[in-house]
């Protein structure tokens, strides 16, 4: 089969492999729609994870079912399906004690083009389908699905483990996709000032569609100073940080109340520490939580989630700004998440 990998760090391509193989409890899926992400450019471009030799890329996929193992119970082949970005081993020790997203060791829940071939591939295997995959509601289409996958979780994780309550003050550092989202799920979670950090003026319309009420341009100056004065100097309850690098972690300390979250959603990509003001932290006792997540995967968090579509409490439609019919575009969309044009989002592609 053709597949769309890294062939080695800076260097991307076109290569032929062997179609994997089922077991009896996996699922051979071809996909239907795919969408790259800003995290296959950290993983290519920087080598975040380190060397990679002819790894398919790709994390993102609805597709339909092409074979399943004899001891997959709830689908078949022909049925449509959310494949999440994340797909644990389910009896792992990891997942009983609750974060499933590290199953085997850290990172490890996250096998797409980590630890095994990706989706952008003719074929793509689902390990354990009957926990990690789900069906795809009638009426939301393929593209719509793919958004559920990784930006919608990743966005909401941020909100989640930020604890985001009623009324509260919420800073939303990176307004990409998942920063989008993270701010869709602060609204749905009942914040009630939102800002949203970001410059792209199709990023910035977005932000407000979703709920942000006040946009924050960091090319306007400083970030901190900037939210400190619309807050009259007071701080905010909660930060999630969806974009920036590790200096962002100071501007959020600067920010955040005694007693607050700064959750991160931002896949860091380079460089070897994380700098935090040690007054900013209360000298260590500022009772400031600071919480690192990958977003959970498995098949009761995409059918949930993809219930917000189904019942039109969610439209991801404003994040899907370039959309592309064909396998061949699969190359052009990751060109389009690594140079970021102005009036990008996510790009989508329908196979």
């Amino acid at each position: 089969m053709k597949g769309f990998a890294m062939i080695r760090i800076n260097r991307v391509g076109w290569i032929e492999k062997e179609k994997p193989t089922c077991g009896p409890k996996d699922a051979l899926v071809r996909p239907l729609a795919v969408s790259p992400c800003t995290s296959d450019v950290h993983t290519v471009y920087e080598g975040a994870i380190g060397e990679r030799t002819n790894l398919i890329l790709g994390h993102e996929a609805v597709g339909v079912v092409a074979e399943v193992g004899n001891l997959v119970r709830d689908f078949k082949p022909g049925d449509k399906v959310i494949i999440p970005a994340i797909t644990p081993d389910w009896e792992a020790v990891e997942s009983q004690m609750g974060f499933s997203q590290h199953s085997g060791g850290m990172l490890n829940g996250w096998k797409f083009s980590n630890v095994k071939d990706g989706v952008f591939a003719e074929f793509f295997h689902v390990n354990e389908a009957d926990g990690n995959m789900a069906l795809l509601p009638e009426n939301v289409s393929v593209e719509e699905g793919v958004m559920l996958s990784d930006m919608v979780p990743t966005g909401f994780h941020g909100a989640d483990n930020a604890r985001v309550a009623y009324g509260e003050t919420v800073a939303v550092i990176g307004i990409g996709p998942v920063g989008l989202m993270a701010v869709a799920g602060a609204n749905l979670r009942g914040a009630g000032r939102i800002f949203a950090v970001g410059s792209r003026a199709v990023c910035k319309e977005a932000a407000r569609k979703y709920g942000a009420t006040d946009i924050i341009d960091y090319k306007n100056g400083d970030v901190a100073v900037q939210i400190r004065e619309a807050m009259k100097n007071k701080p905010v309850d909660k930060v999630i940080i969806a974009g920036g690098d590790l200096a962002t972690f100071e501007q959020a300390l600067k920010i955040v109340r005694p007693g607050g979250i700064v959750s991160n959603v931002n896949y860091l990509g380079e460089g070897d520490h994380i700098k935090i003001n040690r007054l900013d932290w209360g000298v260590g006792m500022g009772h400031i939580e600071i919480i690192g997540g990958l977003m959970p995967g498995g098949r009761k968090n995409m059918e949930y989630l993809s219930n917000l579509l189904k019942y039109k409490k969610l439209d991801v439609n404003p994040l899907l700004t370039h959309r592309f019919k064909g396998f061949e575009f699969v190359e052009k969309g990751l060109a389009l998440m690594k140079d970021k044009p102005a009036d990008l989002i996510k790009p989508v592609i329908t196979i």
